[in-house]
């Protein structure tokens, strides 16, 4: 009896702090009982607030869950801006919200590099949306370019869209010699932006340029002209035409373009001289009649010209031929 009462105590010695131990060791929370939140390197969210359930995967108690998702993280005032978020700041966060520390579990990365969501329609782009739509709607033939010395805002859209369209089209310019063409942005049928753009016109056109000096008087031609294609700030002419034939109305150096004032049409001859004696003619079939006369003014042929008659003193209008004779105009 005494023996086994021993053994009994002894078991109950060896015992007892064992059970001591665990009754004051802390017990690890079960997993489904704890916020676990699994941070990105990086991650991308739409809109200017951000949430904890934009920057990391939430899993544990569906309410719990549904409650850290809406809790704040800051935020992001601007399309591109960047943020970075680390695991004391996201801690102290859901702290403030009734969520503490020790029952939440952060796995992942350290720190969370998030961006604001956007995307940029350059003002390269706008130009080109602009330039594209005069070449398929010139406002003047033959145009070779068309520039726009001051560049548009960039078109910043917030959030990813299913429907985005720009939208070219004609407005009044307020700068001389410029095309003005309004580009419209509208993002799901909601209009959010408008650019101005000027446009300076060039266009393809021909001019005429020497090849050599060319002397005043001189007759223009292929020898000492040529004819090359330039771009021009200037429409061509419509009526613009080689200047071949023409003369130089004074001399002109080698490379010089030639304008309306630099040359003048050829004139003929002239074949009647003022005061001095003509033959005047009428001709008819199986008739020609002649007079002496005197031709009172100077004349090329086609002109027409005051003859005196020699004969008879009177005077007559008479048209100039090309043999020099002149014909009454009845």
């Amino acid at each position: 009896m005494g023996r086994e009462l021993s053994h009994i105590l002894l078991f109950a010695a060896v015992a007892w702090p064992t059970f001591a131990i665990g009754a004051v060791t802390v017990a690890p929370e079960p997993a489904e009982t704890l916020l676990q939140v699994h941070l990105p390197r990086e991650v991308t969210v739409q809109g200017s607030l951000l949430t904890l359930g934009q920057i990391g995967v939430l899993r544990g108690d569906p309410s719990q869950v549904a409650a850290a998702a809406k809790i704040g993280m800051g935020q992001l005032s601007s399309p591109g801006q960047r943020a970075v978020l680390d695991r004391p700041t996201i801690l102290s966060r859901l702290a403030s919200s009734g969520i503490p520390a020790d029952r939440v579990r952060l796995t992942g990365a350290e720190t969370v590099a998030v961006r604001r969501f956007h995307r940029i329609i350059s003002s390269d782009e706008l130009i080109e949306v602009g330039r594209t739509f005069l070449r398929q709607h010139p406002p003047a033939p033959m145009i070779y370019d068309a520039v726009a010395p001051v560049k548009p805002k960039d078109v910043v859209l917030s959030s990813d869209v299913a429907d985005l369209q720009v939208t070219p089209r004609y407005v009044r310019s307020q700068a001389r010699g410029f095309v003005g063409v309004q580009i419209v942005v509208t993002a799901d049928g909601n209009e959010i932006g408008v650019r101005d753009l000027s446009f300076r016109l060039k266009f393809q056109s021909r001019r005429a340029v020497t090849t050599k000096e060319v002397p005043e008087g001189t007759v223009l031609t292929q020898d000492n002209v040529k004819v090359e294609t330039v771009v021009s700030d200037q429409p061509e002419p419509a009526d613009w035409r080689p200047p071949y034939g023409l003369i130089a109305v004074r001399k002109l150096s080698e490379n010089t373009e030639l304008r309306a004032d630099l040359v003048s049409a050829a004139q003929m001859p002239l074949v009647v001289q003022r005061n001095r004696s003509v033959v005047i003619r009428i001709e008819r079939p199986g008739l020609t009649v002649t007079a002496s006369g005197t031709a009172l003014q100077e004349g090329r042929v086609g002109d027409y010209v005051k003859v005196k008659n020699a004969d008879s003193s009177r005077i007559i209008v008479c048209k100039v031929n090309a043999d020099g004779t002149v014909e009454p105009v009845l």
